[in-house]
C-alpha cells in the first residue's frame, strides 16, 4: 500500500531527486514514460522499499524529511544512500556537478548569486574580430603619407597662393592628377563650380584629394570628371569638351585648325566608334563597369604621349575617320547627310544583298537616330561600317545576328540562314559562277563554327569561333564571300605577322590609300599593289 501510494506522485517527481549520475535529468523531462520506467524499477530494488519505509514512517512521526537538493550536505547524503541502475563500476565518470549551476538550487538560494564561481565562465570569451571597412561610398581615403606627397606638389605648383587660371591648369591635370591632358578644361570646370575663372589651392584638394579622387583608379576619375552631377552614367555630351580640348592641343590635329566642320565630323566620329566598342547595352548611357570593360583608357594614355596621331588605332585615328567619312559622302549623292536603301545598296560595289539592306532599314538591328523616315544618318552609318568591316568584333556580331535572326528567337535555324542564301545563290547564277548547294553550305559553316546544338547557331556558339564572320558573309556578302574562297596565302601570311591589326584596321588602311591616291589623281593600282588587295572590293 505504502508503494502504491509513492507510485502515485511519479507524474510530481523532479526527475533530479533521482540522483542518477548516469542520465542527464534534461533527457528524463522531455520522456516522461522513461521516468516512470525508472521509477518503476527503482522502486523494485530492496534498498529503495527500505528507503522508502523509512521515509514514510519518519513523515508519519512528524520528523525532519532528509530530501535531496536541499543542501550540498544533504544532495551528496541522498547520492550516496540512493542505489545506481548500474552495475559498480560499469558507468564511465561525470564532469564534477556545481551547485550554482543548477537552475533548480539558484532558484531556491535565497543568498547572493554565485555564477562568477561557475567552472564554465572560466573558459575566455571568443576574441571578436574587427573586419576593416572594405567599401566607402565616395572612394577610399588616401593613406598618410601619399596624402602628404601630393599635398607638397601641389604647394609647388600652386606657390604664392594665387589660384590658377584654365590656360594655367594643364600642368595639375598631367602632373598631380596623372590623367590625359585634353581633360583639364573638364577638370577645371567641375571645380569652378561659381565659374569664377580661376581654381584655388584649397578648392582643388577639397575636391582631388578631401573626396578622395585620388585613391581611384583612372577609369573611375575620367569617369567621375565627366558624369553630371546625379548621373550614374556618361552620354556623348560628356565627351564633346574632351574631344574639342583635344582639336585644339594635339599636334596631330593641328593642320584640321582652319576646318572647323570637319573638325567636328571628326569629334562625332571619335565618340560614335567610342560608344559602338563599349556602350554593350546600346543605350547610350555609359557605365563606369562598362568604361572599366573596355580599352578606351588606354587609347586615352596613348593618345596623351603619342604625336602621330594615327598611330593611335583605337577610335582616335584621323585616318579611320577620313575612311568613314568619304565612303557615307560617296553614297550620300544628294549631299543631304542623309542615305536610303537606294544608297545604300551600292556600298561596297554592290556586295550587299536586298534583303540584308531591307533588314537594316527595318532598324532590326539598331534603331535609327535619324529621325526621317527610310533615311539613315551619319551615325547609323558609322555602326553600319564598322560592323560590316571587321564582323570579328562582338559588337559586329551582335548586330549581324539580330539581322539574320527574323523571329528574334535568340537562334539561327537553317530556314532563316537559307532565306539570305537564296538571294546569294541567284546572284552567283546571274554571274555564270558555279552556284554552291545550301546544303554543302550549311555543313561547311557547322564544321567551322562547331555550335553545341548543329540544328541552329546561338550567338554564344558564333562569338566562340574566329572564323564566324565568314557565316554572314557567306549569307549576304558576296564579294567577301568569293574572296574568303579564293583568299590569297600571301594575306594570310601577312595576317599573322600582324596579329594585333583587326580587320578594321587593314580595311581602313588599304582605303586610305586609295583614297587619297584618287584625291592626287593618281591610279590606284600604281604602287600600292603591296598595300592594297583590289579582290577585296571587285564588282561581280
Amino acid at each position: 500500500m505504502e508503494v502504491e501510494t509513492a507510485r502515485r506522485d511519479v507524474a510530481a517527481l523532479d526527475p533530479e531527486l533521482l540522483q542518477l549520475p548516469e542520465l542527464a535529468p534534461g533527457a528524463l523531462r522531455e520522456n516522461s514514460t522513461i521516468a516512470e520506467a525508472l521509477y518503476s524499477q527503482w522502486l523494485t530494488l530492496p534498498e529503495t522499499s527500505k528507503l522508502v519505509k523509512s521515509l514514510i514512517d519518519d513523515a508519519k512521526a512528524g520528523a525532519t524529511l532528509n530530501v535531496a537538493g536541499s543542501s550540498t550536505s544533504t544532495n551528496a547524503a541522498s547520492s550516496s544512500s540512493l542505489p545506481s541502475m548500474f552495475p559498480a563500476g560499469s558507468a564511465p565518470p561525470l564532469s564534477p556537478r556545481s551547485t550554482s549551476g543548477s537552475p533548480r538550487v539558484m532558484r531556491r538560494s535565497p543568498g547572493p548569486s554565485t555564477l562568477h564561481t561557475s567552472p564554465l565562465k572560466l573558459v575566455s570569451e571568443p576574441v571578436r574580430e574587427v573586419i576593416p571597412q572594405f567599401y566607402f561610398k565616395n572612394g577610399r581615403p588616401p593613406p598618410k603619407d601619399l596624402k602628404e606627397q601630393c599635398l607638397s606638389r601641389i604647394d609647388h605648383i600652386f606657390f604664392g597662393g594665387e589660384g590658377l587660371q584654365i590656360q594655367e591648369f594643364r600642368s595639375v591635370t598631367k602632373d598631380i592628377c596623372k590623367i590625359p591632358s585634353f581633360f583639364s578644361s573638364v577638370l577645371f570646370k567641375k571645380i569652378d563650380v561659381a565659374c569664377t575663372g580661376t581654381v584655388s589651392r584649397d578648392a582643388f584638394v577639397d575636391y582631388w584629394i578631401n573626396g578622395n579622387k585620388i585613391t581611384m583608379d583612372m577609369a573611375s576619375q575620367i569617369f567621375e570628371i565627366l558624369r553630371k552631377p546625379g548621373y550614374n552614367y556618361v552620354t556623348q555630351e560628356d565627351f564633346k569638351p574632351v574631344l574639342k580640348e583635344l582639336l585644339a592641343t594635339h599636334p596631330g590635329l593641328e593642320f584640321l585648325q582652319g576646318t572647323p566642320e570637319f573638325q567636328e565630323r571628326y569629334a562625332e566620329t571619335v565618340i560614335y566608334r567610342i560608344f559602338y566598342s563599349i556602350n554593350r547595352a546600346g543605350n547610350g548611357h555609359l557605365t563606369l563597369r562598362e568604361l572599366k570593360r573596355g580599352n578606351l583608357i588606354a587609347a586615352l594614355q596613348q593618345l596623351d604621349e603619342e604625336e602621330d596621331i594615327n598611330k593611335v588605332l583605337r577610335y582616335f585615328s584621323y585616318e579611320h575617320f577620313y575612311v568613314i567619312y568619304c565612303k557615307f559622302w560617296e553614297l550620300d549623292t544628294d549631299h543631304d547627310f542623309l542615305i536610303d536603301k537606294e544608297n545604300l545598296i551600292r556600298y561596297g560595289n554592290h556586295s550587299l544583298t536586298y534583303r540584308i539592306v531591307d533588314r537594316i532599314f527595318s532598324q532590326v538591328p539598331r534603331k535609327f537616330t535619324s529621325m526621317t523616315e527610310g533615311k539613315m544618318g551619319y551615325e547609323d552609318f558609322v555602326y553600319f561600317i564598322l560592323s560590316e568591316e571587321d564582323k570579328s568584333s562582338e559588337p559586329s556580331l551582335e548586330y549581324w545576328f539580330k539581322c539574320i535572326d527574323l523571329d528574334g528567337n535568340g537562334i539561327l535555324t537553317s530556314n532563316e540562314m537559307q532565306f539570305f542564301y537564296e538571294e546569294q545563290l541567284h546572284r552567283m547564277e546571274c554571274m555564270a559562277q558555279e552556284p554552291v548547294l545550301f546544303e554543302d553550305i550549311l555543313c561547311q559553316m557547322i564544321d567551322m563554327i562547331g555550335p553545341e546544338n548543329e540544328s541552329y547557331f546561338t550567338l554564344r556558339d558564333l562569338k566562340r569561333c574566329k572564323l564566324s564572320g565568314n557565316i554572314f558573309n557567306i549569307l549576304f556578302n558576296l564579294n567577301k564571300f568569293m574572296a574568303f574562297e579564293t583568299r590569297d596565302p600571301f594575306l594570310i601570311r601577312q595576317e599573322r605577322e600582324n596579329p594585333t591589326l583587326t580587320e578594321w584596321d587593314r580595311f581602313a588602311h588599304r582605303e586610305y590609300i586609295r583614297l587619297s591616291m584618287e584625291e592626287d589623281g593618281e591610279d590606284a593600282s600604281n604602287g600600292s599593289g603591296d598595300v592594297w588587295d583590289e579582290s577585296l572590293e571587285a564588282p561581280f
